[in-house]
């Protein structure tokens, strides 16, 4: 069949006038030779390649946002106030345990200081609902 018919008649032949399995004469390319002795390892070129690649894209910054507070400010006036008593509860427990030794130190004096605010006065404060719903 192949003695009747052209070149590029065949099924599958490329447009440039050879056969398609006519490969006498054109050899497949060959690969690239290394640069050094050997060839270079998987982990070799892929760090090549990386820094390659951070040479030309530097990488991308990611900003996250913080998440939007939904409550009202009344609502968080009354959580911050609530977590401050909670807080001083602790740090009377704290003085409450520590030792003698360390009664008389900075730390005793600032934990005393903390422990004999009046927070009744802010926990007594109630916040306007504003815009004319007072």
């Amino acid at each position: 069949m192949r003695a009747n018919c052209t070149y590029g008649s065949v099924r599958g032949a490329p447009s440039n006038g050879r056969p398609y399995r006519d490969n006498a004469g054109h050899a497949m390319p060959r690969r690239r030779q290394p640069d050094g002795e050997q060839a270079l390892s998987n982990a070799e070129r892929q760090a090549r390649h990386r820094a390659r690649r951070r040479e030309q894209d530097p990488p991308a910054v990611v900003r996250v946002r913080k998440p939007v507070d939904r409550r009202s400010r009344p609502r968080r006036w009354l959580d911050a106030v609530a977590e401050l008593i909670a807080l001083q509860t602790e740090y009377a427990a704290w003085l409450d345990a520590l030792p003698d030794a360390l009664r008389d130190t900075a730390m005793a004096e600032a934990l005393q200081a903390i422990v004999e605010l009046d927070l009744d006065a802010l926990a007594s404060i109630e916040p306007p609902r504003g815009y004319g719903r007072d």
